[in-house]
């Protein structure tokens, strides 16, 4: 989902005991199932309208983890109006969950206000006022927040060749150059990571990007990154791995988990779509995590496939009549099982019978540099 301006967005995580959650859509529940294997959370992206109506309420209402934008807080100088993130941290508060916050120092859609900003006294009181704002504002409510998202370099090259388009990527692994690096240098990440630090130091603090799937240039570069920032005094806590993936794309995922554990941090998978939704490609992502320690949390991106922002290619756990599919079923065989993959199953969404808690949701609010379309939203995790 893509917002209209770089925003704060939440997430919020349900304490299981003593919480009143409604039916589920699904019969087992994978957050439940990954909780066993030491891990944090397996949430589902959603917006602010999987806050009403049934069955959407259903799977939100029996959720871990709660996603939320403001896309109001970069819109005015010293804005103190926080009107999208209101209702869903309010809802967050009521069901006992926690936050995950998205995001401050983002590559794309800046306000013109901002990118008029050319010296860097000035660009850094702003940047520093606004974390301070919004984090002091969430200050013992979030659970963590992606401080920083999309700043390694991503290139895109598109050949003609008989006919055909081929997408040929390079991802080298250098910092973008930004409005922020340009007038702040690499000196920003350091600048945006100390000032949420200070207002709260519990909150788990994130650098966030896409095309992390495999061990590339790109994940070295982020891996030197947080290496970086962390030389003085450890400032970043995790790296978040989107993990928009194409069909028969996640064979490298382990592998990358592994590199970017190499910084030192803890790594989560933070926005799991996969194009056609198969269940091979589900397992492998779900046991690579399963297969590293520091592997802590899988989101995905979406809770229904019309919902995803790449609806046609049926990447999600659910289809559109809220049933799960057979990834869903699959990955919570995998967890029954200690974290082997199973043999292949059918593509019909038939709901397994055991009992446990439903399905871990996440909410997020944009996708990454290449998404095409342009939404405002509230994520919601959906994890117990």
């Amino acid at each position: 989902m893509r917002l209209s301006v770089p925003s704060v967005l939440l997430a919020v995580t349900l304490a299981v005991s003593g919480a009143t959650v409604e039916k589920r859509q699904a019969a087992t529940s994978i957050d439940t199932l990954f909780k066993r294997h030491g891990k944090v959370f397996f949430g589902t992206a959603a917006d602010q309208n999987r806050l009403s109506g049934t069955p959407s309420r259903h799977l939100v209402a029996s959720s871990t983890l709660l996603a939320l934008t403001s896309s109001s807080t970069w819109a005015i100088p010293s804005s103190s109006h926080y009107p999208c993130l209101l209702l869903v941290s309010q809802w967050a508060v009521t069901n006992g969950k926690k936050i995950r916050g998205h995001t401050f120092v983002w590559a794309q859609q800046l306000p013109s206000w901002v990118t008029a900003i050319n010296d860097a006294p000035t660009l850094t009181a702003v940047l520093q006022n606004h974390i301070t704002q919004v984090m002091t504002h969430y200050k013992g409510k979030l659970y963590a927040v992606d401080v920083v998202n999309e700043h390694i370099v991503s290139v895109f090259f598109m050949t003609a060749m008989r006919f055909a388009l081929k997408s040929l990527k390079n991802e080298d692994g250098t910092i973008k150059s930004t409005h922020w690096t340009q007038v702040l240098g690499n000196n920003v990440f350091t600048i945006a990571f100390q000032a949420a630090r200070a207002v709260d130091p519990n909150v788990k603090l994130y650098i966030n990007d896409y095309n992390l799937d495999s061990n590339n240039a790109k994940v070295q570069g982020i891996v030197k990154l947080v290496k970086s920032i962390n030389a003085n005094g450890k400032l970043v806590d995790g790296i978040g791995t989107q993990a928009h993936l194409s069909a028969g794309g996640a064979g490298g995922m382990q592998a990358a988990l592994v590199a970017l554990a190499g910084a030192g941090v803890d790594v989560a998978i933070t926005e799991l779509d996969i194009a056609g939704a198969s269940t091979n490609d589900y397992n492998t992502v779900v046991n690579a995590c399963l297969a590293v320690p520091q592997c802590v949390s899988i989101t995905v991106w979406g809770v229904r496939d019309p919902d995803s922002w790449r609806p046609t290619t049926n990447c999600l756990l659910f289809d559109a009549n809220w049933q799960p599919k057979a990834a869903y079923n699959s990955i919570a065989s995998i967890l029954n099982t200690g974290g082997t993959t199973p043999p292949p199953t059918s593509t019909t969404s038939t709901p397994i019978s055991t009992s446990t808690a439903p399905p871990t949701t996440t909410v997020s609010t944009h996708p990454p540099a290449r998404r095409p379309a342009v939404r405002l939203s509230i994520g919601v995790n959906v994890v117990e």
